[in-house]
């Protein structure tokens, strides 16, 4: 059977924790709370791209050589190579989804399973790489 287009309603993505898995895309709704808190180090995904839609609220991106603030309705696809690590912007906890494919997604998962001293070879388990 050939594979078929998902339609998506928005009551299947309305909560945060709330996802969809595709064959190799994967779609999450996630919460960031924490003023200008980082969720990871800066690190770099050598063979995947990663996209945000902020929701709502605002979202802070710093990159290998730049900072700036993606506010609710901005879309931010940072390709594969480019250093990049994200947090909350505002006071507010903020939503947005995360597009991954479904190796970063994977990624994510195994970052939960392990401790602060196991995630640098995690990383290069799934083609990624801590830089701090």
């Amino acid at each position: 059977m050939p594979n078929e287009p998902l339609i998506i309603p928005p009551q299947e993505l309305a909560a945060p924790g709330t996802g969809v898995h595709g064959a190799g895309l994967v779609i999450q709704n996630w919460r960031a709370a924490g003023v200008a808190e980082m969720v990871a180090p800066l690190h770099v995904h050598h063979a995947d791209d990663e996209a945000w839609h902020v929701i709502s609220g605002a979202l802070r991106f710093r990159l290998a050589d730049r900072e700036f603030v993606a506010v609710a309705g901005s879309t931010v696809l940072v390709p594969a190579g480019v250093a990049h690590t994200f947090g909350n912007a505002g006071p507010e906890p903020s939503r947005y989804l995360l597009i991954v494919p479904s190796r970063l997604d994977e990624l994510i998962k195994a970052l939960h399973e392990f401790g602060p001293a196991e995630r640098a070879s995690v990383y290069r388990r799934y083609e990624s790489e801590l830089l701090e």
